[in-house]
């Protein structure tokens, strides 16, 4: 199937489930709508002649890929969709040359997810009990992940609609960014991150990276979009990590834009959820290959030779 096509039959078959709500967006609904409207507003200025064939391998972290797309963090509804759904999403990055990243709750299976060989990063929520938040942390690491990541925007949890999903979460000061980066020995990334003032305090904090993101309209309504934040982020963080984002990412188009802007890697949430609901674990890697192909076809008329070489200037803002 083409990506149109597991899109349109991934949210159907979704919503037609009981856990299709989880597609929607807090309160108002605006942040999902607003994202596309942003990720709209850039058309790109073409350099096609001498044009050579670009390349999307890139390695981010201490990790190579076949493709700067990669999974965001997320674990609902994954079990849901289908039988070992997780695994079938691991399997399936694996193959596409790209990342699994995993949210709240852990999975039981995490251990089995890394022995598949798939790079996989592993988030916890910023709980009140931060006892529990610590002992989620050691779990992570136990499971031989590649990445270990925080929610640092989620202390007030997370909605959807009108409805609280995770109420048990707390604001994290940045004395307890610094002390998580003590019990981490591994790859320490935050996500989360809108403003050029959170992202310096996670780079001094002591993190090896961090996501630009709005949360997939599940935090706070009226969120920006990341990319009307990423030149004060990128300005003022000097390259001194790499930047990660996620948002609304559908198409190689969005995941070009998000490396203009200085992004090392694009995640995408619900594109994963489509894919796997549409056709298992094949779907997810079509999802992958195929938003890496458009990409892999823009950048060699573009004149981007790679992932990490992708000028600024080929966007032109409406």
């Amino acid at each position: 199937m083409e990506l149109t096509e597991i899109y349109e039959k991934g949210e159907a078959l979704l919503r037609q489930k009981d856990i299709g709500w989880l597609l929607d967006g807090v309160e108002t609904g605006f942040v999902l709508v607003h994202d596309r409207k942003v990720l709209d507003r850039y058309t790109f200025r073409e350099s096609c002649i001498d044009a050579s064939e670009a390349k999307t391998t890139c390695r981010v972290l201490g990790v190579e890929f076949s493709t700067p797309v990669i999974m965001s963090a997320m674990t609902m509804p994954i079990p849901a969709i289908v039988d070992n759904g997780l695994m079938e999403v691991a399997q399936a990055l694996k193959e596409a040359g790209s990342l699994m990243w995993t949210g709240t709750p852990i999975p039981q299976n995490l251990r089995e997810i890394a022995e598949t060989g798939v790079p996989l990063a592993a988030n916890v929520k910023p709980f009140k009990d931060r006892k529990k938040m610590f002992q989620g942390l050691e779990e992570i690491q136990k499971a031989g992940v590649q990445w270990v990541g925080i929610e640092i925007d989620s202390g007030q949890g997370t909605k959807i609609r009108d409805r609280l999903v995770a109420t048990d979460c707390a604001p994290m000061s940045f004395k307890e960014l610094a002390e998580i980066r003590k019990q981490v020995h591994g790859t320490l990334v935050f996500k989360g991150v809108l403003s050029a003032v959170d992202a310096l305090k996670c780079v001094d904090a002591g993190a090896d990276g961090f996501v630009v993101s709005n949360h997939g309209a599940h935090t706070l309504d009226y969120l920006c979009h990341p990319l009307q934040v990423m030149e004060e982020i990128v300005s003022a963080v000097k390259g001194k990590v790499p930047i990660l984002v996620d948002g609304g990412f559908r198409r190689g188009s969005d995941a070009l834009k998000g490396l203009a802007f200085g992004a090392s890697l694009v995640g995408l949430g619900r594109p994963i959820l489509y894919g796997l609901a549409a056709d298992g674990k094949a779907g997810v890697r079509s999802v992958v290959q195929g938003i890496t192909g458009e990409l892999k076809r823009l950048m060699t008329m573009l004149g981007a030779p790679d992932p990490a070489h992708v000028p600024k200037d080929i966007l032109i803002a409406d």
